[in-house]
């Protein structure tokens, strides 16, 4: 399905309840993609949701809903409860109440003004808690969130439990039907076998209510499919159980009809009864789909664990005085408290106090890092030692640890190309599978063994239970949801299905230098002034003052040497950023011009032999050297030196053995390139590349057939990380790179790019392996059952194995090592 989002458009997630199998997700995604102002919806069998991108302006979320609900499922609703002060009469509750039912998402809000409460049903994922506080605060009064379970998480596990006793119940009265089934087995003549499970009329009091109570949802659910105009598991289901439920009843009411030539044989042995096939049969499926809801369940254990983080509380100062609110109250510059073994609560910035804060969780480093005032510190960090007093910078959605986590949900919650295989052939799976079973009965009934309607009968019940398209379903969302949510776990964030699937298939990676290939921290290391007769403390104070607005990583560095210096430094009266080049600044009535040999070639300033020589030298040894003009007239030059990272070396090599070729790009010079790319092992090096030249070399790699992942960490990465086919920012970089980009490596690891590509792989081999197992299954299966070698409980045993193997394999994933 095309995608027709627009920057204005909102997303959502509906948590939806009664899907079975893979058509019914296809079903409900057709009819929201046909509404008007959907952009596009995506629906995940695995986890039960439904992805939404609309126009508010043209839909709403209660016509999705309403639209779900038409098509016989329900979605689930979240449920808050407010305690709000300030109200004074009843026409304050109504204000709140109409404020509240004008949110987009809240499908209601009751407001009580004796409890002093408010009561809001809202859309799953669409609204946070903490927006209906604000909004009751935008209305003049106050709010506080009351603490309850998670709906979502109870309506899965009260699901779960009720599968389970209704599979307990109905394995309960199906075992006297299985037992009475093994006397029709020679090699099982040596059983007892009451002659009460025999009695044709026992076992139809047995098998009523696991047909008709126990066994209703597949009536429900094959009736919705059909008056819909399509079909799913429900339907086969309910054809093939009722077919031998019926058979066997006639049988029962009517066994005169079918005696003739049986002479002396007991009534109550007839082996012509399906009673219990009828109810192996749904006892055998309720128990694939209680195993399947338990794994299901573990699919999005990476989402539990990193919600688990997160801090509950926040110890708040407010008019002199220390509360302990929920940290769904936090608001931005507010002051709190974290004291020695706490979790700090949000995003922000220390404002007094000393501790170490240990961040594995977001860096994967074991050794906590110091923090003081200025510091940035990131929420569910734990503080290790000291007493910090933070102001809060971003709340709510808005922190890292809640981007990471809507990061993980969306790439669960999206489709992999690899998946149109299974949804278009879910699409016409149950009408092809219908016509084959009714093909199996016409030919065993018409010409294999004319006259036997009870074992052609048998054939067609196998064919239709056999069938399900539930694993076909499940193949691709259930690896997608467990790959990304391991990977999610090493710090390695995809944003959708198919940045996962397409990773695998790369095979250049182009590194940017600085703080990809280097740690980005630079130093300032050299220092030579020029025959212009200007002191070095001249020459400095006019250079830093010049990089002091520069936001590259060498500007910070070359202003930080200064002013370790001692050297103070004023801002520039005029200021000019050159991408590629350098800088042209104004400082104390003199302009001033910093960077490359381009820059001065540009501007007409001619460099001596002597500086041209010493630039040589610094580059041989991987040194960055910049010239520095004042007024016109060549001043001297200033070199820093950056470091390689400690894995940069290990990852070039591991990316060479999985036969990717390794290309670095920077806009340094070509001699200091090499030395650096030399260090790090790399071979092929691109120099000299202005920002938006970074763009082009990445699509002339791909006009040579190349399928590229780019990896950045800065603003001028950004168009090059866009245009490659695979785009990776370094966590530790600029937030415009990790936008542009469709894969975060959290960590700043180069370790991580191999690791991205081999859990990409291993994620499509385990959807090729699950998609070979469901169609497999089905290929091979149905013409077994067809030729009569399937008994119908083995077909229904078979059919709940496919599904539950295929979660499980998937699941395979979460205990992968990188």
């Amino acid at each position: 399905m095309e995608n027709r989002a627009t920057d204005g458009d909102k997303q959502t997630t509906l948590h939806i309840t009664g899907m079975s199998c893979a058509a019914c997700a296809s079903r409900i995604e057709k009819g929201l993609n046909r509404i008007d102002g959907v952009a596009q919806a995506n629906v995940n069998l695995a986890l039960e949701q439904a992805s939404i991108s609309y126009d508010p302006k043209q839909v709403e979320i209660p016509e999705f809903r309403d639209k779900i609900a038409s098509l016989g499922f329900g979605t689930v609703s979240e449920e808050a409860n407010l305690n709000v002060t300030g109200m004074t009469c009843a026409a304050c509750a109504t204000r709140i109440e109409k404020g509240l039912n004008r949110m987009p998402g809240v499908t209601g809000a009751t407001v009580n003004l004796a409890m002093e409460t408010a009561h809001v049903e809202y859309a799953a994922g669409s609204i946070a808690v903490g927006d209906l506080v604000s909004k009751i605060e935008q209305l003049g009064y106050g709010a506080i969130p009351q603490s309850a379970e998670d709906n979502i998480a109870d309506v899965r596990s009260k699901d779960i439990h009720r599968k389970k006793w209704k599979w307990i119940v109905s394995a309960v009265l199906s075992f006297p039907l299985l037992w009475a089934m093994v006397a029709h087995f020679s090699f099982t003549s040596w059983i007892y076998v009451p002659e009460l499970f025999l009695n044709p009329w026992f076992q139809l009091v047995l098998t009523t209510p696991i047909q008709f109570v126990i066994g209703w949802q597949f009536y429900v659910g094959a009736y919705k499919a059909l008056r819909n105009g399509s079909s799913n598991m429900d339907v086969l289901v309910a054809l093939g159980t009722s077919a031998a439920y019926f058979y066997s009843l006639y049988l029962t009411l009517r066994p005169s009809d079918v005696m003739e030539g049986m002479a002396g044989m007991p009534v109550m042995t007839m082996p012509e009864l399906y009673y219990e096939t009828s109810a192996v049969l749904i006892t055998l499926i309720l128990v694939g789909k209680w195993f399947e809801a338990v794994a299901k369940g573990r699919s999005s254990e990476a989402i539990k664990s990193l919600m688990s983080l997160q801090a509950t509380t926040a110890r708040v100062v407010r008019d002199g005085q220390e509360l302990d609110i929920p940290i769904e109250q936090v608001r931005v510059k507010d002051i709190f408290i974290v004291r020695p073994g706490e979790k700090i609560p949000v995003d922000g910035v220390v404002v007094d106090g000393r501790s170490a804060v240990d961040e594995s969780m977001l860096s994967g480093e074991s050794l906590p890092v110091e923090k003081e005032a200025g510091s940035a510190v990131t929420g569910a960090t734990l503080n290790k030692n000291g007493v910090l007093r933070i102001q809060a910078e971003r709340v709510g959605g808005d922190t890292a640890l809640s981007r990471i986590i809507k990061v993980v949900e969306d790439a669960q919650n999206s489709k992999a190309p690899i998946q149109r295989i299974a949804d278009q052939i879910s699409g016409i799976f149950v009408p092809i599978v219908v016509a084959i079973a009714v093909l199996a009965f016409i030919v065993w009934f018409f010409l294999v063994t004319p006259t036997d309607f009870a074992g052609s009968l048998e054939k067609m019940i196998a064919v239709l239970v056999i069938a399900c398209p539930c694993a076909l379903g499940l193949a691709t969302p259930t690896s997608i949801m467990a790959g990304s949510g391991r990977a999610a776990e090493y710090g390695i964030l995809f944003k959708g299905g198919e940045h996962l699937e397409m990773t695998r298939s790369v095979n250049a990676v182009v590194l940017d230098k600085t703080g990809t290939v280097t740690n980005g921290k630079p130093e300032l290391t050299d220092v030579m002034v020029g025959a212009s007769g200007l002191a070095e403390k001249d020459l400095l104070r006019l250079l830093g003052a010049a990089e002091k607005s520069s936001e590259h990583p060498l500007a910070e560095a070359i202003v930080k040497g200064i002013a370790d210096r001692g050297i103070e430094l004023v801002g520039p009266t005029d200021f000019e950023n050159i991408p590629g080049y350098g800088v042209k600044a104004h400082v104390e009535g003199k302009q001033v011009l910093a960077g490359t040999r381009r820059l001065m070639s540009r501007e007409g300033i001619a460099i001596d032999d002597s500086a041209e020589r010493h630039m040589n030298e610094l580059e041989s040894v991987g040194k960055t050297a910049m010239l520095v003009a004042v007024d016109g007239a060549y001043a001297g030059l200033v070199a820093v030196a950056d470091t390689i990272k400690e894995t940069s070396r290990e990852a070039v090599t591991r990316l060479r053995g999985m036969n990717i070729e390794v290309i670095m790009i920077t806009g340094d010079n070509e001699r200091t390139a090499r030395a650096v790319a030399a260090e790090a092992g790399i071979e092929r090096v691109l120099a000299e590349v202005l920002p938006e030249g970074k763009a082009e070399e990445v699509k002339r790699l791909q006009e040579q057939g190349m399928i590229v992942a780019m990896v950045g960490d800065g603003i001028n990465d950004a168009p090059a990380l866009a245009t490659a086919n695979i785009g990776m920012a370094m966590g530790t970089g600029t937030d415009v790179a990790m936008e542009a980009a469709d894969i975060t490596l959290m960590r700043g690891n180069l370790n991580s790019i191999p690791d991205a590509i081999e859990m990409s792989r291993r994620t499509m081999t385990n959807i090729r392996q699950n998609l070979f197992w469901a169609l497999g299954y089905n290929v091979i299966g149905i013409p077994i059952a067809a030729l009569g070698f399937l008994a119908p409980w083995l077909a229904g045993a078979a059919m709940a194995f496919s599904s539950v193997s295929v979660v499980l394999n998937a699941l395979r994933l979460q205990r992968v090592k990188l």
